[in-house]
């Protein structure tokens, strides 16, 4: 049984590397999203097992939903952040993945 602090400390936690991912996206440092990404979800993992008999009162579920209303509006800037750049992904490959495929592995 995990304690309510405890509980806390991994939603702050997932918080905390959330804006970091808010903040790597803001200076397009992509590389290190992804690797904020890969600590986020293990602790997003950490804490489904986690709330197996925490019980909160009133005050707790306000905090809890603060948390998580942080949490949700940086992956939304994210998101918005992140959007353009696949866009312009997608722009580069769409229409041409035959000559890009030639170009990886030769003409046959």
């Amino acid at each position: 049984m995990t304690s309510n602090a405890e509980y806390f400390a991994r939603y702050e936690a997932i918080a905390a590397i959330s804006c970091r991912m808010l903040m790597a996206a803001r200076r397009a440092l992509w590389n290190d999203l992804v690797h904020l990404q890969d600590e986020y979800r293990h602790l997003v993992d950490g804490l489904k097992d986690a709330e197996t008999g925490v019980k909160l009162d009133e005050s707790e579920r306000l905090r809890k939903y603060a948390l998580i209303r942080q949490i949700l509006a940086d992956d939304a800037a994210i998101r918005d952040l992140a959007n353009p750049r696949m866009a312009n992904l997608s722009a580069l490959f769409a229409g041409r993945p035959t000559r890009v495929l030639k170009e990886l592995y030769g003409a046959r």
